[in-house]
């Protein structure tokens, strides 16, 4: 298969020289042109790309491996969704019991890298077994109370017994609590991932990663390179005002290397450019790791990620 893209002045060109570069990757100054031997499969999205930019990202389909990947325990997913913010989130203590209490991250708590949290809490109806039992946690009931009218108009709670009108949409992982994940807002001007160090819990804006065998530091750099970003350009939706969403099904579309092929070296590269939040020098590790050695075609498409 051949893709082609024309560019501006084609309407002038020589058709029979346009059609030789079409149908067999010829010379003509105002086309670009790309073969594939595979193409994208059943409801997979085609990338509106460049003939480079796409020869590029099936290349690196082919070599690299998922995000969300088993053979590295790299897993991808969403904060939690309460269905009534107001309720359930506040800025600050609010009375009830302590182990009720759990540290929210915002998608404005992520700056440079890292969380800077704001104070925000969620009053959580989850333990480890499930649902909590109000009469058990009084402080929490008369927390909720005033709003049980709210709490119950909810799809959530009228699909489910009456009884437990007091839950949020998503239960609570409160083993995802205490691990180091990445944060991903999900509406950003590019990818900028930061860094929990198991101190937060997500809100619905958030896409978090774990990882069994990445390094976060390191898996952060490749991220916020210009390659990280180019996945995202590729799969992903561009809102109004250049805005990107970062949503987890184009996230687990990223291809990373597998990290027992980074040297010490490149990954101590990443580790610092992800600290510093230093883009040229994440961009630099990176297309090491890739070992992309600055394909001509690869600067191309990095022109389109600025």
């Amino acid at each position: 298969m051949i893709v082609s893209k024309a560019l501006p002045g084609i309407e002038a060109e020589d058709r029979a020289r346009l059609v030789k570069s079409l149908t067999s990757l010829g010379s003509c100054p105002r086309i670009k042109s790309a073969r594939f031997d595979d193409w994208f499969h059943g409801n997979e999205p085609w990338p509106c790309s460049s003939p480079e930019a796409l020869k590029l990202l099936k290349h690196l389909e082919a070599t690299c491996f998922p995000l969300e990947c088993a053979h590295t325990g790299t897993k991808i997913g969403i904060g939690v969704a309460t269905g009534a913010d107001r309720v359930f989130i506040s800025a600050g203590k609010p009375d009830i019991e302590p182990d009720r209490l759990l540290p929210l991250a915002l998608a404005s708590d992520l700056k440079d890298g890292k969380v800077k949290w704001s104070g925000h809490y969620l009053a959580n109806p989850w333990n480890e077994k499930g649902l909590i039992d109000l009469d058990k946690n009084p402080r929490f009931e008369s927390h909720l109370r005033p709003h049980h009218e709210l709490l119950s108009s909810r799809h959530t709670a009228k699909k489910d017994r009456a009884e437990n009108w007091h839950k949020t949409i998503d239960r609570v992982n409160l083993s995802l609590f205490s691990k180091e994940k990445l944060y991903i807002a999900d509406i950003k001007e590019r990818l900028l991932p930061a860094l929990d160090l198991g101190k937060t819990y997500p809100q619905h804006n958030l896409y978090w990663i774990t990882s069994e065998q990445w390094d976060l530091r390191v898996l952060g750099g490749l991220l916020i390179s210009a390659v990280g970003e180019f996945f995202i350009h590729c799969y992903g939706v561009r809102m109004r005002g250049g805005y990107l969403r970062f949503q987890a099904q184009y996230l687990r579309r990223i291809r990373v290397p597998d990290p027992k092929s980074i040297s010490p070296k490149f990954a101590q590269k990443l580790r610092q450019a992800f600290e510093a939040q230093d883009f040229k020098l994440a961009t630099e590790a990176a297309m090491e790791a890739y070992g992309l050695d600055r394909l001509p075609e690869f600067d191309e498409c990095l022109s389109t990620t600025k």
